[in-house]
């Protein structure tokens, strides 16, 4: 029996949640469900968004399953995201871009992993105002965080078997820190000589992304590049409702839907739970239960092959429960 923190999330969340876990039941997978909120609605209740109930849950648990959250835009709290991630140290992004049967998109068959560095950049949240109408943020670098990504990556790139990991920087200006980035991948990369190591600056892997993306197997980022790259990854196999995501540390993961909490549509069942599926699938992997994970994916690619329930986003007329269910039919 394992136990596990959910944490349904806002707006479509708590209908996308309920779907895959009625799949991961359906596979088997005796799990212990440790239910929490976050974002406005722990605000609301808590004064916080992110409850100590909920970290020490996780601690405890060490493994958790996200729904989204919705983050103001400019204003309001800051992203529970990044908040989880430097609560509990979740150091390494994961984001596997995989082409999915029979889903229109701009690059059938592509299959790549971006890997993300999750804890600094310009992500560390460091603003002020200098003097007004004029604000300051800090991008940190350190080579502790970087040599830890880079140590992620390539143990990665070997238990999955992949050849080639290239290193997105924008060195050629920020000399000191993106140049602190990639020496630290480099020194890592000669404990790795079967996998071949390569960098590009961040503007040109944009290009190529859009242009040939089939040349790269798995992109090495710092946090800012990362975010950006992996979107822009997604959309060339139909959009992030159908990608997975994972934050790992050393003591702990969270496996997320990447994707929006979706508001407009939240309550009228209709949302795509594959996302957050793939993300329970990586988690189900990551606990050792890979018959489990297996099973799963097998019978979501089946559905997906077949085309016959789709939700509507990917041009069909299903609902949440009823893509769940088609899922749930193709393990029996």
């Amino acid at each position: 029996m394992h136990r596990i923190t959910l944490i349904p999330g806002d707006g479509i969340g708590p209908e996308v949640a309920a779907a895959v876990v009625r799949v991961i039941e359906a596979s088997g997978v005796q799990i212990e469900w440790e239910e929490h909120i976050a974002g406005q609605e722990a605000l609301d209740k808590f004064g916080k968004t992110l409850p100590d109930e909920l970290i020490e849950s996780i601690q405890r648990n060490k493994v958790a399953l996200k729904g989204p959250i919705t983050t103001p835009v400019g204003k309001g709290f800051t992203s529970v995201n990044v908040g989880l991630r430097k609560a509990l140290d979740l150091y390494a992004n994961l984001r596997p871009v995989r082409a999915l049967p029979n889903v229109p998109c701009r690059n059938p068959g592509l299959d790549l992993v971006v890997v993300r560095e999750n804890t600094e950049s310009l992500y560390s949240g460091i603003e002020h105002e200098v003097v007004p109408g004029v604000v300051e943020s800090l991008k940190i670098i350190t080579e502790k965080a970087s040599t830890r990504i880079s140590r992620f990556a390539f143990s990665y790139a070997r238990n999955q078997q992949r050849k080639q990991i290239t290193a997105i920087h924008k060195a050629n200006i920020m000399k000191m820190s993106d140049g602190l980035f990639l020496k630290c991948f480099e020194e890592v990369g000669k404990l790795y000589p079967e996998i071949e190591m390569r960098q590009m600056i961040v503007d040109n892997a944009s290009m190529q992304l859009v242009m040939r993306p089939e040349q790269f197997d798995i992109l090495l980022c710092e946090n800012l590049y990362g975010d950006i790259v992996s979107d822009l990854c997604a959309g060339l196999i139909g959009g992030l409702g159908l990608v997975p995501g994972a934050n790992i540390g050393e003591r702990g993961a969270v496996f997320e839907a990447v994707h929006g909490s979706a508001p407009d549509i939240a309550g009228k069942g209709i949302a795509n739970p594959t996302a957050l599926l793939q993300s329970a699938i990586l988690m189900l992997n990551h606990i050792e239960e890979r018959k489990a994970a297996e099973k799963i994916e097998t019978a979501l690619l089946k559905v997906f092959t077949e085309g016959k329930v789709r939700t509507r986003d990917i041009g069909g007329t299903a609902t949440t429960d009823e893509f769940a269910a088609a899922v749930i039919e193709q393990m029996a």
